[in-house]
């Protein structure tokens, strides 16, 4: 989903051009319809990029060249992060007779990219697939400043999360290294009610365990002071959930992203196996806490490979409550919300 919504700004760019059909894998496909200038969501697992990859064959790749050829597209841009290989795809596409493609390839091409693209240095991910929309010859249109946005008019979730202010704490992240242990984000809710904070803590179906351990090592707190929603929002609901927001707690992963869509500042828990300087929430009020000097730093780990996970058992739940503070009232100019219509 964050790898998905951090397309956002170039996505754009490319629309301006024509209609974009976003071909994206099962973890990303809902946030490609928030995107607004897309048009239509091709939903495909592709075996050399998910996580969890099923069998290649022939007839994985024959589907994969048919849902493309039937777009008719004439140009392909292709979004990576700096760690993945364009080359597979670009394969793909240029079988299914795709005329023009453009990438960012460290790898020599060949035939298989028309714009290869190169970027040096720790640019925000934003930033560098915006650096390759330019490239392949797309630019923002006027008026447009580049940052992250969703185009859903969002649904109403207060019946969910009940009136009044609250601070959402998001504890799940698809990479475990990348959070914090429940016992750290019980305190940190802990600390937060006792501040007088209501809290609202949010997930997806499969992080409604860690969301249970994280209750109960927050403790006891007031009526109504935390407010579980784990597994009972799609991803329009969540952004509403998050837009309402006066401060998002989250580590590096999609829902901090989304915040950032949606205008709320962000208290941004951010393990250094990648780099905050890419990965920290883009252009939206935030602090980012965490040892960014950690022994894991830059190992894209995705289990804590050090006792006691340093980076992020370490950070002190009052800090996270002065972030907090810190940050509230501070939305983005407009609230960064991006109001364009329904769904495609």
């Amino acid at each position: 989903m964050g790898d998905v919504l951090l397309t956002g700004p170039a996505v754009r760019a490319l629309a301006q051009a024509g209609r974009v059909a976003f071909l994206a894998g099962p973890a990303g496909a809902a946030a490609a319809a928030l995107l607004p200038g897309v048009h239509r969501v091709i939903r495909c697992a592709i075996p050399w990029i998910d996580p969890d990859p099923g069998p290649m064959g022939m007839r994985t790749l024959a589907r994969l060249i048919g849902s493309v050829q039937g777009l008719h597209a004439d140009e392909a841009v292709i979004f990576t992060s700096f760690h993945q290989s364009p080359l597979p795809m670009a394969l793909v596409l240029r079988l299914a007779g795709v005329r023009r493609i453009s990438a960012i390839s460290e790898d020599y091409p060949g035939s298989l990219l028309d714009v290869r693209h190169q970027v040096t240095g720790d640019l925000p991910e934003a930033e560098r697939n915006l650096s390759l929309a330019a490239a392949a010859g797309f630019c923002l249109p006027p008026g447009d400043d580049g940052r992250l946005a969703v185009r859903w008019s969002l649904p109403d979730t207060t019946g969910l999360t009940g009136g009044g202010s609250y601070v959402v704490v998001h504890p799940g992240a698809s990479v475990p290294a990348r959070r914090p242990s429940a016992p750290v984000l019980g305190n940190i809710v802990a600390e937060l009610t006792a501040g007088g904070h209501r809290v609202v803590i949010t997930g997806a179906a499969a992080d409604q365990p860690l969301a249970a351990q994280v209750r109960r090592h927050a403790g006891a707190a007031g009526p109504g002071l935390v407010v579980d929603v784990t597994g009972r929002t799609s991803l329009a609901m969540l952004a509403s959930v998050l837009a309402r927001a006066d401060v998002a707690v989250a580590p590096n992963t999609g829902a901090a992203h989304l915040a950032a869509a949606v205008g709320t500042p962000v208290v941004s828990l951010f393990a250094p196996v990648v780099p905050a300087a890419r990965w920290a929430p883009y252009r939206v009020p935030s602090v980012v806490l965490g040892d960014q000097a950690a022994p894991c730093a830059g190992t894209r780990a995705r289990y804590c490979p050090e006792p006691g996970h340093p980076c992020l058992d370490t950070v002190d739940p009052r800090q996270v409550a002065r972030a907090v503070a810190d940050l509230h009232g501070r939305r983005g100019p407009d609230g960064s919300l991006l109001k364009t219509g329904a769904a495609p």
